[in-house]
């Protein structure tokens, strides 16, 4: 029996029951693994600006990018992962109006629901109106690297009181505006805790601690296939990196020393000598006469 595509009803129906696992991904190779592997939601990240474009942070994303990347996500995951579409910097800051428009291109791309980092005042205006255009929202609080300039890096928030009272407040506005989960990047695990318990919404924690009602990682954390800073609170599972490097320098020594392809077992050959003798007549080349070959 196909097992059933998980939907906003069932991941909020997740907390108190399970933990929840959400994994990036990027592509249509990485959507189908992740979606085979298991993962309950799988986000479409900006993160891809610097693990898939290489630059140096999430801000020069733009839409056409994400597009371009959901899209080819989506047509991969089509078992059971809900697939969320990661807005941009400047996708949803400018007028209200444009925030709906390119909420609505993620779902007409094959998204599920999309991410909207920030949950002051005038984020939370335009969460409902992306809400009231029936698109499903998760929100971002904590660090939110699209604000990485304005917080002053890639920092622990939540660390004094008023700015973890702040995020307690953002947390039970998002939940009241109709968010269906809440992302927590980079904020003490007790603070965490705190939220987890203070809302009725999922939490998915990334360097948030344990007591979150779900986790996500970046697909190329997970598997050791980016060299560039690696945060505390990255678990590596593998280290396909590596192994790629390794297998593409086999193939090229291989290449290099007249090993690769095998002409018994990879190669292809005419099917008997009368074939042979046509193609060989119709190039002007004498039977008797074999193909000049590298030694």
């Amino acid at each position: 029996m196909t097992p059933k595509r998980n939907t906003v009803p069932s991941i909020r129906a997740m907390k108190g029951t399970r933990r929840i696992g959400m994994v990036t991904a990027y592509d249509y190779p990485s959507g189908r693994l992740a979606d085979a592997a298991g993962a309950d939601v799988i986000l479409v990240g900006d993160s891809l600006g610097m693990v898939v474009l290489g630059y140096p942070d999430t801000l020069s994303v733009t839409v056409e990018d994400m597009l371009h990347h959901t899209r080819a996500v989506a047509r991969g995951a089509v078992q059971t992962s809900l697939i969320v579409g990661d807005m941009p910097y400047l996708s949803y800051h400018v007028s209200v109006e444009e925030s709906v428009r390119n909420a609505g291109r993620f779902i007409q791309a094959g998204a599920h629901a999309v991410k909207v980092e920030g949950g002051k005042p005038s984020r939370i205006k335009t969460i409902q109106a992306i809400l009231d255009a029936e698109i499903p929202v998760m929100g971002h609080i904590g660090l939110t690297p699209q604000s990485v300039n304005a917080l002053g890096g890639f920092r622990l928030q939540g660390k004094n009181n008023d700015d973890a009272r702040r995020l307690i407040d953002e947390a039970i506005a998002l939940a009241q505006a109709g968010c269906f989960a809440i992302v927590l990047e980079m904020v003490p695990s007790e603070l965490a805790a705190i939220i987890t318990e203070r809302i009725n919404i999922p939490t998915i924690g990334i360097g948030a601690g344990p007591h979150c009602d779900g986790q996500v990682l970046v697909w190329h954390d997970i598997l050791g296939l980016y060299d560039g800073h690696t945060p505390k609170f990255v678990r590596r599972y593998a280290n396909v990196g590596a192994d790629m490097q390794s297998a593409i320098g086999q193939y090229l020594a291989d290449v290099r020393e007249g090993r690769f392809p095998d002409d018994a077992t990879e190669a292809y050959h005419t099917a008997n000598d009368e074939e042979l003798k046509r193609i060989y007549g119709a190039a002007g080349v004498a039977l008797d006469v074999p193909p000049k070959a590298l030694n």
